[in-house]
């Protein structure tokens, strides 16, 4: 069975085309390399075995994926083509809005016209915003998120969800927390281009001395250290589970299918608690500075991932600090390349 990954080069898009690929699965990739490199697609080949048909186009262009949809037999879709950065959709929300949406759009006029169902949609839990009780379950109200990247998630859910009801198709909302990690071999992971977004691979790069320190935005929460509280999930924990959601998918006899799962450990840590355990875990100095909380964050969320355990038998079993020391050694690797 063939499957379109959209994004597929990117970070979470490149660990779970190897899980596909592992379980059998033919992969059709289209990525624009706007968050990643040519040599991921060598490592995937290097991990798996196998080697993903490899697109280089943005989604906005219709013309061309038309043409992928007529050059092979595309049987389902796991999306991850977006900008993904929250500060910067602050900043440039027109373009957030465009590329994460119309990409979307673009692909499911494929879909529609040619019948093709099985969607996997990589949301985010930012689509909760500051939600009021802790841990967050599927239930959990949706609010209005902070963030024109985490509007972006919201919109694309609706849009999924009234495809799947008016043209009766199988799709799945995934809800991710923070995805951390590399994979064990060292040869896929984050690959921050510029300055880092997210936490650990600004952590990682202040470690091994690119950056001069951490900032760390805000330590006035309402926290036990002042400091903001994420549910940080293992990468390949996290590629396994769009693997079992698909393989629902297929699976299932329904004509219209809307399943949502929240993807995370369940598990709490703080910006403090991370960069120690970062410490801990790789045996490395990460120095660091207070700065003002920045626009758009909130101040805890964690996960409650029962229902993915109970639904498609998946759990993250991945410890903080095993995750970050697979960080530290694709972090070696990306240096070891450059030399």
């Amino acid at each position: 069975m063939t499957i379109l990954v959209t994004g597929g080069l990117g970070y979470i898009g490149s660990h779970t085309v190897v899980e596909l690929l592992n379980n059998n699965f033919d992969v059709i990739i289209v990525d624009d390399l706007s968050n990643s490199e040519r040599f991921i697609l060598e490592n995937i080949e290097k991990v798996a075995g196998k080697k993903p048909v490899f697109y280089p186009f943005d989604l906005r262009r219709k013309e061309l994926l038309a043409q992928v949809f007529d050059a092979h037999n595309i049987e389902g879709c796991i999306n991850f083509a977006a900008f993904k950065a929250v500060g910067e959709s602050q900043e440039k929300p027109i373009d957030y809005y465009e590329n994460n949406l119309f990409s979307l759009i673009n692909i499911l006029q494929e879909f529609k016209t040619r019948n093709i169902s099985n969607f996997i949609f990589s949301s985010s839990c930012t689509v909760y915003g500051q939600a009021d009780e802790m841990p967050i379950d599927e239930e959990t109200p949706l609010k209005l998120p902070e963030s024109s990247y985490g509007k972006t998630k919201q919109m694309g859910e609706e849009i999924l969800k009234d495809f799947a009801t008016a043209h009766q198709r199988k799709v799945s909302l995934l809800r991710y927390f923070n995805p951390i990690g590399a994979h064990p071999t060292a040869l896929l992971g984050e690959l921050p281009i510029g300055i880092p977004n997210n936490l650990v691979p600004y952590v990682t790069q202040t470690a091994s001395g690119i950056r001069e320190k951490l900032n760390i935005w805000g330590n006035d929460y309402p926290t036990e250290d002042g400091t903001a509280i994420r549910d940080y999930i293992y990468v390949v924990d996290l590629a396994k589970a769009h693997v079992k959601a698909l393989q629902k998918l297929i699976a299932s006899d329904e004509a219209t299918v809307i399943d949502i799962y929240n993807l995370g450990t369940g598990k709490g840590s703080s910006v403090l608690e991370v960069v120690k355990a970062y410490e801990n875990a790789n045996n490395v100095a990460v120095p660091y500075q207070i700065c003002d909380r920045r626009a758009g964050d909130i101040t805890i969320a964690y996960a409650n991932a029962d229902k993915a355990e109970r639904e498609l038998g998946w759990k993250a079993d991945t410890s903080l600090e095993e995750a970050l020391r697979t960080t530290w050694e694709w972090q070696k690797y990306l240096e070891s390349r450059s030399v």
